[in-house]
């Protein structure tokens, strides 16, 4: 059944941190290793979700903010010690943050939620420090797309697909380039050992 990512994450937000996905296993080992030092740095967490990079971000020194639009999501999120404060609901590509107040900012495996990633990088551009800020994307590579990967989960033993937009890589350079961001590095990532285990 498709869904909207509105009911979509309604629907999954209460089985999203006992469900297995690799695709998100996958996310988290590698960016965790482009993440880098975190302490006293301002932290923002945009589609935070039940607010792993938020909890992550926190456990490591930093301030850290969680945005989301879904609120059975940031519910999820608030049940963890020390998120409840630190969340905001909003829209990612009309954060409510004043210009250039976060460190870096994660925006983990939503891309495909948003129509016009030009908007939600010209946003990132305006709440990121410009000299020393850091952005980092992730979401599903284009060719998985292609082969006929969808954003999909069970709730129930019923099957449920997302509704999402594709991006390809070039729009995705075009947007941060055209924001103002420098691409410093770029992963192809494939599950592995690991994401199975």
């Amino acid at each position: 059944m498709l869904v909207s990512a509105q009911e979509g994450y309604r629907l999954w937000s209460g089985s999203y941190d006992r469900d297995l996905n690799p695709v998100v296993a996958l996310e988290r080992r590698v960016v965790r290793d482009r993440m880098g030092s975190l302490s006293g740095r301002c932290f923002l967490d945009v589609a935070t979700g039940t607010g792993y990079w938020l909890n992550y971000a926190r456990s490591r020194g930093a301030r850290a903010y969680g945005v989301d639009l879904s609120a059975e999501m940031l519910s999820e999120a608030a049940s963890k010690p020390g998120l409840k404060e630190r969340l905001i609901r909003a829209n990612m590509s009309v954060l409510p943050l004043k210009d250039e107040v976060v460190d870096i900012a994660v925006c983990s495996l939503a891309l495909g939620y948003v129509p016009s990633v030009r908007d939600l990088f010209r946003e990132l551009a305006r709440v990121v420090r410009r000299v020393s800020g850091r952005v980092i994307v992730s979401d599903l590579h284009e060719l998985a797309i292609q082969a006929g990967w969808r954003r999909c989960f069970k709730v129930h033993d019923r099957e449920y697909q997302i509704e999402h937009f594709d991006h390809t890589a070039r729009e995705l350079d075009e947007a941060a380039n055209g924001s103002g961001f420098r691409i410093d590095w770029r992963v192809t990532s494939y599950i592995g050992g690991p994401e199975l285990d």
